[in-house]
């Protein structure tokens, strides 16, 4: 039987004895840490943090903004994972728990962005509890395991494309490359350059990212890439976070004017083979998105989702479950 669910707007008070930390989470996405930055930088509101047990010890946590009478994540465009964090593993009694605590103060929820196996146990777990769920894909995941491979024999596996590029460029377009695994300040200078330079947008929150380099790079875990070009200005730049085996590509950008070199593909390259022959991780994760390059250096696309779920007999949910049906309606009458 699991307890009633408890709100607190501090992760200390919500985790007093540090089941949210780096020594009992291994995922990024799961610390209290992550959220502090994240409220630091990005989102700068208390956030509504909701905590259930069971009997047996057991005990989640889920992390929110709350706007009246809907609450979405406590997240931001850098969370590549979001989603219930467990104290031991996930149970139906626990997700129950969370979904009935929801219903007790919020109308709406909106959770996302949820790998598969998560999406399902919490869409289940709402409908069981009253809510009226809607899930979506909104994006996909980027992985690749490696399977004990090494790097000659992952990138022996790699689009003739690609690996003709970086062979040519190599030859035409030599990059001086250095990988750094604690945080400094003038290397942070470059990284910033770089993205400055680059065809991406502005960037959301560079205080974030720093903020999270040093935090990376004082726990031994930072992998920040910068490539030079024969004058030694900075043209490509990557940053990446390697922990538990598991290699995950937060940032990347190459400067604009120099593309033609492909820097940012010479420099891929020489951070995936570190991390595989130097690290040795078992996964690579290039995060989220569509962008036609990832499918080139990893293997499969996993989908990612979104859940929309509304307490009928509310105004406001039954406003959502309205909004929904149309949205369907129009939508299948586009498909024909």
């Amino acid at each position: 039987m699991a307890a009633a669910g408890e709100w607190f707007e501090d992760w200390a008070a919500a985790d007093p004895d540090g089941a949210l930390t780096r020594a009992r989470q291994p995922s990024l996405f799961d610390r209290a840490d992550w959220y502090r930055l994240t409220r630091e930088h990005v989102i700068h509101e208390p956030p509504a943090i909701l905590r259930v047990g069971d009997e047996g010890g057991g005990r989640a946590w889920l992390m929110l903004r709350a706007k009246g009478h809907a609450a979405e994540p406590f997240a931001s465009w850098y969370s590549l994972r979001f989603g219930p964090v467990f104290d031991r593993s996930a149970s139906a009694g626990l997700l129950d728990a969370l979904a009935r605590a929801l219903a007790r103060r919020f109308a709406v929820i909106r959770l996302y962005p949820l790998e598969t196996a998560i999406a399902e146990m919490l869409e289940s777990a709402l409908r069981e509890t009253g809510w009226r769920v809607f899930r979506a894909p909104v994006s996909r995941r980027w992985i690749i395991d490696l399977n004990g491979r090494d790097f000659t024999a992952y990138w022996a596996e790699r689009p003739g494309r690609l690996r003709g590029t970086v062979e040519r460029r190599l030859r035409s377009h030599p990059i001086d490359i250095r990988i750094f695994r604690c945080f400094d300040p003038n290397v942070w200078r470059d990284y910033e350059q770089v993205y400055r330079a680059s065809w991406k947008p502005e960037e959301g929150s560079f205080p974030f990212l720093r903020a999270l380099a040093e935090q990376e790079g004082a726990a031994g875990t930072l992998r920040l890439g910068i490539g030079r070009d024969r004058s030694g200005r900075p043209i490509a730049a990557q940053l990446w976070q390697i922990e538990n085996g598991v290699a995950t590509i937060h940032k990347l950008a190459h400067r604009e004017d120099a593309r033609e070199g492909s820097p940012g593909s010479l420099l891929s390259y020489a951070m995936f083979r570190a991390a595989i022959d130097e690290d040795w991780v078992e996964r690579i994760d290039f995060g989220l998105g569509d962008e036609p390059y990832k499918a080139d250096w990893m293997e499969r696309a996993e989908p990612v989702w979104r859940i929309d779920a509304y307490r009928p007999f509310t105004p406001a949910g039954l406003a959502g479950i309205g909004r929904e049906i149309a949205s369907h309606l129009v939508q299948r009458g586009k498909d024909g």
